[in-house]
């Protein structure tokens, strides 16, 4: 995982080729965006009239993400995109994008409701034949489902905390006597973590310190999340965030290319003394005080320990939009990729408030909206260079 300066120089030097296809690509996006209609799709309330046909519960805890939606709506337009809707995910959504005659969209949702709420939006999108910025349906669902992330990042050999899965209808009552819980959880003298397989923002996540209590708060959990409950040994130590994305990257609204994905916002989070698990954005809003940046200079070895194995994340799995890497460092240093938000905070960053994603952009010569231009080059240069069906009408507006 750890890469020399040498190396790491060697990797952002991009070749002369790719150098003109991406002053091309700038052109392109220029004149696309003149003509471009955008919708910024969040999460409808199921609670709405219309809006499903039948509620049921939310598996993934539920939030609609529209003040960001808005963020991001905003930031497009100071981009210079022509006409930008903002939209609910909900039954209505095929009629709402045809009546904006929307070119592309983009997924700031979490889902509605049900089981793989994130897959949802993609899915009727990919439907639709709609572009859109985000994950496929396919990979929402893995990046989200954290038991199914974390075996795959065990089959592609990436470090990742022991953990087992409790379901009241397919496991023992009490996890502690299920076989697994043995084999998982040999010598563990560090506590556990219990939380849902699919969640957000740290919500109804809990340590454990001693086996005799995990049956009583798997069955809370389960009470809440309706759906598998993830038992993880709880790593002790310092606890870091990686945002990776795509290698075409923003800087001053002038794009690049990397020859590697492009990692930012490495930053420690800073926990309370009594604090094991991050207290959740919903309870303690995200501010510069809760998280510090790494530096490159005090910290040049870890700083790209975590940058490489935020990369081999993202390119042994084959992931093509942004994501949030949450790692911790037990006793001795090693680090473990705990779990991956498929869909960061993007929330624009004010003097009080910011988004773990957003700390320390200016350290890579960054704003918001060359973040929001990033993902979205990104996105329309996949589309392009894989000749995508639903790139069709985009390639109409050039």
């Amino acid at each position: 995982m750890r890469a020399s300066a040498k190396a790491l120089d060697l990797r952002k030097q991009p070749t002369p080729s790719r150098t003109a296809r991406v002053d091309e690509l700038q052109r392109q996006l220029e004149k696309m965006f003149r003509r471009l209609r955008v919708s910024v799709i969040y999460a409808g309330n199921k609670d709405n009239q219309g809006a499903v046909l039948h509620p049921v519960l939310n598996t993934r805890s539920w939030k609609s993400y529209e003040a960001v939606a808005r963020d991001i709506g905003q930031s497009l337009s100071r981009l210079g995109v022509r006409d930008v809707t903002v939209l609910a995910e909900d039954m209505n959504l095929g009629k709402s994008l045809k009546e904006a005659d929307s070119h592309m969209a983009w997924m700031n949702s979490g889902g509605v409701q049900g089981h793989s709420s994130v897959a949802h939006g993609p899915a009727m999108l990919e439907m639709f034949g709609i572009p859109y910025v985000g994950h496929d349906p396919m990979m929402a669902a893995i990046l989200d489902a954290k038991h199914i992330f974390k075996r795959q990042l065990i089959a592609a050999r990436l470090p990742t905390a022991p953990f087992m899965i409790w379901h009241p209808s397919h496991s023992h009552a009490n996890p502690v006597l299920d076989p697994e819980f043995k084999t998982s959880f040999a010598g563990c003298t560090t506590g556990y973590v219990v939380k849902p397989v699919s969640g957000r923002a740290s919500l109804n996540v809990h340590f454990v310190a001693s086996p005799d209590q995990l049956k009583a708060k798997v069955e809370e959990v389960y009470a809440v999340s309706g759906n598998y409950i993830l038992i993880e040994q709880f790593i002790p130590g310092r606890e870091f965030c990686v945002a990776v994305s795509g290698p075409l990257v923003s800087r001053r609204r002038k794009i690049e290319r990397l020859a590697e994905p492009f990692t930012f916002a490495i930053l420690e989070r800073v926990l309370e003394p009594d604090e094991l698990i991050f207290t959740s954005m919903d309870v303690k809003p995200i501010t510069n005080k809760r998280a510090r940046p790494l530096s490159r200079q005090d910290e040049p070895e870890l700083y790209e320990r975590l940058a490489a194995l935020g990369r081999a994340v993202v390119k042994t799995i084959g992931i093509e939009a942004l994501i949030r890497l949450d790692i911790r460092a037990d006793a001795e240093g090693n680090l473990f990729v705990l779990e991956a938000n498929p869909k960061p905070d993007l929330k624009a960053p004010s003097d009080t408030v910011t988004s773990l994603i957003c700390i320390g952009l200016e350290e890579e010569n960054m704003d918001y909206d060359d973040l929001i231009f990033s993902q979205i080059a990104h996105r329309i240069d996949v589309l392009f260079a894989e000749n995508r069906g639903s790139s069709q009408r985009l390639r109409s507006l050039i």
